[in-house]
């Protein structure tokens, strides 16, 4: 790429200030397939200098021209779908199928849908005899991770330029690739200079930096809850606001009443999606107790028809996981899953047979769990299913809220009793029947999983302040 060895900064790309690099892995392969610039605290400073300057004149521009460059950037990221799909699947290891259905086309949905709630969103509105404004938040740093990069980077980007803030963007340094080609498409749509600025680094240095940059207004950070609190600790004395998407353990409910086979199975599947690379997986499926024999079966027989292997073949349903770090910490949690006691289905630890080379992990099942094991309890970000026993709705509800995070739930059973066990879950999003996710909600979690929210129109609002004006008629 022809940018990689640069950043964008003020509306141009730019050379770095330092000469650190770093390769970036296809983790398919285990092969370098670019190489990217490093920055540092100066260029940090730079990017944040450039997003105050323009803050000055995009804070006052129109709804109406903001979203008109809106309308034109979800033209351009639907015109080139196809190399951002591309250069995801490359870096990060989704099947090209993946890459193209949901990867890619989510970075698109999230600026049309930031749009169509630009087109009807009003900034004034009267109480009495004060004015209420709502007004853009300012400069925002933005730390976006690697397992739906263009999803990230869009449903932080979008809502920024429709309230009116500027930005800089530190993309994950794990699949940098997708950022750049977002950068060309920004600048191609024409995003006045300095409102959208690109630096790549690592967190201890780029992100650390931003994150407690005194010119810099607000936080938006998704990745770990262990880097979330680093984030968190560097803006404190700043006072900046800080938006937080984290990490999750989710459960996934299945009442005695559901279809067992259809939900199950859709589920089990579904939680492999992407190598089970996505933190609002319901990687804890609750069952009834008499019945977990039977559901362990359905899982297994769903979970052994992935195939695994070469992104770039029609065949994969799963590609690799993004790189040795993770594949590492995923053999460890499924050997403590072993040593636990727990009962395994399907899986284990090692590649999946006849696979040499590259970062795959065998889908792995587990039964007979309990909520205090590390495979209950810790993230894996893998494709690896734990099932664990409840005896009634109560003991269901108990489980599922016993964890420090409360990012996503799912709940498969008649209707109104799901929705029902649905408002006693303690996390931000809950699917009831395999519902999927809607652009328009809110996205976001509870406890260890995070504040505030993005999507839709509370993401929105999370970059807007509100000013009072008392006595105006």
């Amino acid at each position: 790429m022809s940018n990689s060895g640069k950043f964008y900064i003020n509306g141009e790309w730019v050379e770095p200030t330092t000469s650190e690099t770093l390769d970036v892995l296809n983790p398919a392969t285990e092969q370098v397939i670019d190489t990217i610039a490093m920055g540092g605290t100066a260029d940090v400073d730079k990017a944040v200098a450039a997003a105050q300057a323009a803050f000055e004149t995009f804070s006052r521009t129109t709804k109406d021209e903001r979203l008109e460059l809106l309308n034109k950037i979800t033209e351009l990221i639907g015109a080139r779908a196809d190399d951002l799909a591309d250069t995801i699947s490359a870096e990060m290891g989704a099947p090209t199928g993946l890459a193209k259905a949901a990867q890619a086309p989510a970075g698109l949905m999230h600026f049309a849908t930031m749009a169509g709630i630009l087109a009807e969103y009003e900034f004034e509105s009267q109480e009495g005899s004060t004015l209420l404004v709502k007004e853009p938040v300012g400069v925002v740093g933005m730390i976006t991770p690697w397992n739906w990069p263009i999803n990230q980077i869009c449903c932080k980007v979008a809502p920024a330029i429709a309230a009116g803030c500027t930005m800089v963007l530190k993309p994950s340094e794990v699949a940098p690739l997708n950022a750049l080609l977002f950068a060309e498409i920004l600048h191609e749509a024409g995003v006045p200079a300095g409102v959208f600025n690109l630096v790549n680094g690592d967190g201890p240095t780029a992100g650390a930096h931003l994150s407690a940059h005194p010119g810099v207004d607000m936080m938006s950070f998704t990745g770990s809850t262990r880097a979330g609190i680093e984030v968190a600790k560097g803006a404190a004395p700043t006072v900046k606001r800080v938006a937080q998407e984290l990490g999750g353990k989710s459960a996934n409910i299945i009442l005695d009443d559901a279809d067992l086979a259809e939900a199950v199975g859709r589920d089990a599947a579904g939680m492999c999606m992407n190598s089970g690379q996505s933190c609002n997986a319901g990687t804890r499926m609750l069952v009834p107790n008499g019945r977990m024999a039977e559901a362990a079966e359905i899982a297994k027989a769903a979970m052994g028809n992935i195939v695994v292997g070469d992104p770039k073949s029609d065949a994969s349903v799963i590609g690799p996981v993004v790189n040795e770090t993770q594949w590492n910490k995923i053999q460890d949690l499924i050997q403590a899953g072993i040593d636990e006691g727990a009962t395994l289905e399907l899986g284990g630890t090692g590649r999946p047979d006849g696979i040499t080379e590259g970062y795959f992990v065998k889908p792995t099942l587990f039964s007979g769990v309990t909520n205090d094991m590390r495979i209950a309890t810790e993230e894996i970000f893998g494709p690896v299913l734990v099932m664990i026993g409840y005896e009634d709705d109560a003991d269901a509800i108990r489980i599922a809220n016993d964890t420090e995070y409360g990012l996503a739930g799912y709940i498969s059973g008649s209707q109104d009793r799901a929705v029902e066990i649905a408002k006693q879950i303690r996390t931000g999003n809950m699917h009831v029947n395999g519902a999927g996710p809607d652009f328009n909600a809110p996205f976001g979690g509870y406890r260890q999983s995070g504040n505030g929210r993005e999507w839709g129109l509370h993401g929105f609002e999370e970059f807007l302040e509100v000013k009072a004006i008392m006595g105006v008629a």
